[in-house]
């Protein structure tokens, strides 16, 4: 008779956190080859029977982001075919985010699109944590468990910024994060009035709310090339903050960031490893990581053992 066991499987996109993840959980990561053919398709092999196994495939959407993207379809598919019993994709970042609702003539909705393959491939749940925008959950047709990243960030807030706090959304997006943080923290909520005249490049505007003399702490689902994080940052100091932090879930920081942000004003850029750091970004003395491991471990084991996670959402509530 098969077994109902728990298996975690990892891609080439993020094992440090999937390892994290194993030793939280005290089971050994499980064995796969994950690489390519000499012209660059991917090829998986499973190293062990998942016949009648819970599995879970740790894959975050960092770059390279689309061969990333290719490997946890393969993989999932692989374990289909091996008859896995139930399978979990567990996505830290959910790639293609961005591109969720049609803001334009003829752009596509990417983000939908991603999620009709790892729907279609045989996935039957998935794991994530502050996705871009909560309605990308209405684009899968199979349970979506999407995490904050709050039991993570707040006390790390707590412990590091002590004082008169503002917290910053850097868009109107972003309130009801900002909010609930806020709230949390007994502080101040400030939004910053942004227009983005083209693809990663934003020009702040104006600062609603008061910060002057504050220490303000920007809050944001992703930092990509930074530009909003540095035009922010600018424009709370002119308004008079005392200093300007960052607290980020999403670390892409890819092109120019990790250059901005270490001849920017912010102080520090407090991020989590659901994308693993650049070599750059990880000798960047401004740049500090929190794990997320225990996050998605204790997600993961109330998974699989059939109980709720809503104990992981109380804490904005």
């Amino acid at each position: 008779m098969a077994t109902y066991g728990m298996k975690i499987f990892a891609g080439n996109s993020n094992p440090e956190l999937a390892v994290q993840i194993c030793e939280s959980l005290e089971i050994p990561l499980s064995r796969s080859l994950v690489t390519t053919f000499s012209d660059g398709e991917i090829r998986v092999e499973i190293g062990e029977n998942v016949r009648g196994a819970d599995v879970f495939v740790v894959q975050t959407g960092s770059p390279p982001v689309n061969d990333h993207l290719m490997e946890l379809l393969v993989m999932i598919d692989a374990l289909k075919r091996a008859s896995a019993r139930r399978i979990t994709a567990v996505i830290p970042y959910y790639s293609y985010s961005r591109q969720d609702r049609k803001n334009k003539p003829r752009v596509p909705i990417t983000a939908r699109l991603v999620a009709d393959l790892i729907t279609r491939v045989g996935t039957h749940r998935i794991l994530t944590v502050d996705l871009h925008a909560g309605q990308i959950q209405g684009f899968f047709d199979i349970p979506v468990d999407n995490l904050y990243a709050s039991p993570i960030l707040l006390p790390y807030i707590r412990e590091h910024f002590n004082g008169n706090l503002v917290i910053v959304s850097p868009d109107a997006g972003g309130v009801p994060r900002a909010r609930a943080y806020a709230s949390q923290l007994k502080a101040g909520l400030a939004l910053i009035d942004k227009r983005r005249a083209e693809v990663n490049k934003a020009e702040a505007l104006n600062i609603i709310g008061e910060v002057e003399g504050k220490t303000a702490v920007v809050l944001d689902d992703m930092v990509d090339t930074a530009g909003t994080l540095v035009e922010a940052t600018k424009s709370l100091l002119e308004k008079g903050a005392r200093e300007v932090h960052a607290c980020v879930t999403h670390p892409i920081l890819s092109g120019p960031a990790v250059d901005r942000i270490e001849s920017s004003l912010l102080k520090s850029l407090v991020v989590t490893d659901t994308v693993p750091l650049s070599p750059q970004a990880s000798h960047c003395e401004k740049i500090k990581c929190v794990p997320a491991c225990r996050l998605f471990s204790a997600a993961i084991r109330n998974i699989h053992n059939e109980d709720s996670i809503s104990t992981l959402f109380e804490i904005l509530h």
